[in-house]
């Protein structure tokens, strides 16, 4: 069956279509289009148009486009529109309102985008499950998620997220979910409003899009969580709460082993127990999170719990390696990636994670820390804070990259303080020379702070088991 045929979107779409079609997958990129696909012509920092003979090249079914673009034939598949980002807000509105699935809509501060990925792993065992890839949770991403979307799908898993006050609601009203999650509120994207209230009130907009007799489950813990409950008691939504110190989702007990989070909790008065395969006392809450939401759209909670262990964080977002130095000694390191994004909260859990981790032999516990971005009038502060935190104390030697981190570089204990650097090039370049056989290495920043090519740097001084140089 295809998802779309060209009567099925000129429906949706009002648009006219050049030639009958049908495509089975939409794309806005011509770097990963697949046959078939229909290419959809945005326009961002480049305009699609120009790439619309390049997808028809490459097996693109059909593109959606404003006008015929130069190069390309009058009679190729083309469904011609006023204005291309409406038109697909209204493949995605036409492919929601089409469909019988289940949908879940997923925000936060911290962690919607592994929350989304761990729904997607324990409800693709109850059904077919349709989520957005990657972090494609945007003005663009939300429709283009739901465009995508089968009819036959059984669950749905929407992530949403902002930069900015006034975002999440028509986003939320075009997935209409049946389930919305908030995962946690904190100081992120702070420089766009007054304070955390407000960022808890943007958040509190995705129950905006609730159907009716839809379910809220949120967060608490949070100082927040009142503005968060009434916004979802403002909707009509029956309210779930998980947290370690309220909520109907509670979390009794959390036990960090290196490489894994063994986490106990009840509900309805029944104990869960379930394993996070990944050490990080954040992944346990949100799995929590991910339980009372399964239940809440109608699933087996009891098969989800044991589906958690089979859940790995994305790259980037705090994924454990091991990488071989010398394979006649078997000399090694462990990394820790977490350089796709940073704020206090996840700054603290990140170092938590390390803090709990084990080096071999004489190995220590390193954290390469970049800048975290968008925090607002508290920026200088926030950063000096993190070498108060419980979790810093276990960590043997920090070093640090950007001009924000330099507060926190000079606020460390004398036997904690690495080296800084203003740029992460430069850190990339005396990485080799501070990281030793047995070390574990966290390295974490927002993404602005390019720390991730310090990730880089690490992974080619050595190799993952099992595999040889030869082979890289």
């Amino acid at each position: 069956m295809s998802l779309w045929t060209s009567a099925a979107a000129v429906e949706a779409t009002g648009g006219r279509a050049t030639r009958a079609f049908s495509v089975d997958g939409v794309s806005i990129d011509t770097r990963t289009i697949k046959t078939g696909d229909l290419f959809v012509a945005l326009k961002a920092a480049r305009d699609g148009h120009d790439f619309v003979a390049q997808a028809l090249d490459k097996g693109a079914g059909a593109a959606l486009v404003t006008h015929i673009p130069e190069g390309v034939a009058e009679d190729a598949p083309l469904l011609i529109v006023p204005d291309v980002l409406e038109a697909l807000e209204a493949l995605g509105r036409a492919a929601r309102a089409r469909t019988q699935a289940r949908v879940i809509a997923v925000t936060g501060s911290v962690g919607k985008t592994s929350t989304k990925e761990m729904l997607r792993v324990v409800l693709e065992r109850q059904g077919k499950c349709h989520a957005a890839e990657a972090s494609y949770n945007n003005h663009w991403g939300v429709p283009l998620t739901l465009a995508r979307m089968p009819v036959e799908t059984d669950y749905a898993v929407i992530e949403i997220g902002m930069n900015h006050p006034g975002e999440i609601a028509p986003l939320a009203r075009m997935a209409r979910a049946d389930v919305a999650m908030i995962t946690t509120v904190a100081a992120a994207h702070l420089e766009a409003f007054e304070n955390i209230e407000g960022i808890a009130r943007e958040k509190a907009d995705i129950f905006q899009g609730l159907e009716p007799d839809g379910v809220a489950v949120i967060n608490a813990d949070l100082a927040t969580t009142p503005i968060l409950m009434s916004a979802a008691r403002d909707v009509g939504a029956r309210i779930v709460g998980f947290g370690e110190t309220a909520g109907e989702y509670r979390l009794t007990g959390v036990r960090l082993a290196d490489g894994a989070t063994i986490c106990e909790a009840e509900a309805d008065g029944r104990a869960l127990l379930y394993k996070i395969s990944t050490a990080g006392r954040h992944f346990a809450m949100n799995g929590l999170g991910v339980l009372a939401a399964v239940e809440a759209l109608g699933a087996d909670r009891d098969i989800a719990a044991a589906d958690l262990a089979r859940w790995q964080p994305p790259a980037g977002r705090g994924t454990r390696e091991r990488l071989v130095l010398d394979d006649a000694t078997g000399a090694e390191i462990g990394l820790i990636d977490d350089a796709f994004n940073a704020n206090p909260t996840s700054m603290a859990a990140a170092l938590e994670v390390l803090d709990a981790a084990k080096p071999k032999g004489r190995g220590r516990r390193i954290a390469i820390l970049g800048d975290m971005l968008e925090l607002g009038p508290s920026e200088a502060e926030d950063h000096v804070a993190l070498a108060k935190l419980q979790w810093m104390q276990g960590i043997d030697r920090v070093h640090c990259v950007g001009p924000l981190m330099r507060g926190l570089h000079e606020a460390l204990e004398p036997a904690q303080q690495g080296e800084w650097m203003s740029r992460a090039d430069q850190m990339v370049a005396r990485v080799a020379r501070l990281i030793h056989p047995g070390d574990i290495v966290l390295v974490k920043g927002s993404k602005g702070s390019k720390v991730s090519l310090v990730v880089d740097a690490i992974r080619k001084m050595g190799h993952p088991p099992g595999k040889d140089r030869e082979d890289e």
